[in-house]
């Protein structure tokens, strides 16, 4: 192939694919100076990494920790046939993605007493990235 095809073989296939490169999703995030967040899922799954030591995304298989399939619009400690702890269980949260961002920078203060020992995510863009992530590979939240 000479120089001439393949720069024009290139620049096609960059053409091709522009329209499934990594796109940042809305998602319905405000950080705490009042800036509304868009969630990169590629880097949220990067960031996923760290919760699937405990977190599957797969409708009705828990771990360590509840599935987190179809958490969005789901009330907390709702999962069939998994011990949560009674902080968790009471505590009266709705997962909407306002509540998962507010609740992955520290889940030990945001919710006192649940069993979650994961320290938190510090970076609103992390958060925001994995609530993407998690959003764009789950399904609908479980009828409560």
């Amino acid at each position: 192939m000479n120089r001439t095809v393949r720069y024009a073989f290139a620049a096609f296939v960059a053409l091709a694919a522009a329209p499934f490169a990594a796109q940042a999703d809305t998602i319905n995030v405000v950080d705490a100076a009042g800036n509304q967040l868009t969630g990169d899922p590629v880097n949220g799954e990067k960031v996923f990494k760290q919760c699937q030591t405990c977190h599957y995304i797969v409708e009705g298989k828990n771990f360590t920790g509840p599935t987190l399939y179809g958490i969005i619009g789901r009330k907390a400690g709702t999962i069939p046939g998994f011990s949560y702890s009674k902080a968790n269980r009471e505590s009266g949260k709705v997962w909407s993605e306002q509540v998962m961002f507010d609740y992955l920078e520290n889940p030990r203060k945001a919710i006192p007493g649940t069993k979650m020992s994961f320290i938190g995510l510090k970076k609103p863009q992390d958060r925001a990235d994995v609530i993407a992530f998690i959003v764009k590979n789950s399904g609908p939240a479980a009828a409560q």
